[in-house]
């Protein structure tokens, strides 16, 4: 793959999920877990999900019906906003125990994995992977370029969030997540059943 190759599709994905979801869960999970964790999660997840939509593409979502995956990231969203929001204002020393590094590595992984997959970016990945699969070099740079224009934004959403705290009370930026995570997840349940 050639580097004007490269840029395009970096530039593409990197743009497609500036501000969108995934950036703003990244930056909710931060609040939450050390910003490591998180991004060990979000960078598997990514890779993960690139990797498949590399070497599967289409194929992919003719195995799994894209209801279910919408229905099941959905229901996860609904699950982390009530939670958030229940938590919000909730003092360090009320918590029981400490979320586990393996809890917050877990929680990116899940949370970015079932939002992506089938998303726009991965569509744009295995399609941008289909015109450059005469070699194995175009695939292999396809996969890089998309994987880190997703760990960029991600990354960018995780510092930010660590920013924002400094200027808004914790509690007030738990709530606008969890009420941003519910309203993730119901505009994914209206978009399943408004078909």
């Amino acid at each position: 793959m050639d580097i004007s190759t490269f840029f395009s599709v970096f530039g593409l994905i990197f743009l497609a999920e500036l501000g969108d979801k995934t950036q703003l869960t990244a930056m909710t999970l931060a609040l939450r877990y050390p910003w490591k964790r998180i991004f060990i999660g979000i960078a598997t997840a990514f890779l993960v999900l690139n990797l498949a939509a590399v070497l599967v593409g289409r194929a992919l979502f003719m195995l799994l019906p894209l209801f279910w995956i919408t229905l099941v990231a959905a229901l996860l969203f609904l699950y982390f906003g009530f939670s958030t929001l229940r938590h919000a204002c909730s003092s360090e020393e009320d918590q029981e125990t400490a979320p586990t590094a393996a809890d917050a590595v877990r929680t990116a992984f899940v949370m970015i994995f079932m939002a992506e997959l089938g998303d726009k970016t991965q569509i744009v990945t295995a399609s941008q992977a289909a015109l450059h699969s005469r070699s194995l070099a175009g695939m292999a740079g396809v996969l890089v370029a998309s994987t880190l224009a997703l760990w960029s934004v991600s990354l960018i959403g995780i510092f930010a969030g660590k920013q924002l705290v400094k200027v808004i009370p914790l509690c007030w930026i738990h709530r606008t997540a969890g009420l941003m995570f519910l309203v993730f997840g119901l505009v994914m349940v209206w978009r399943l059943f408004s078909l």
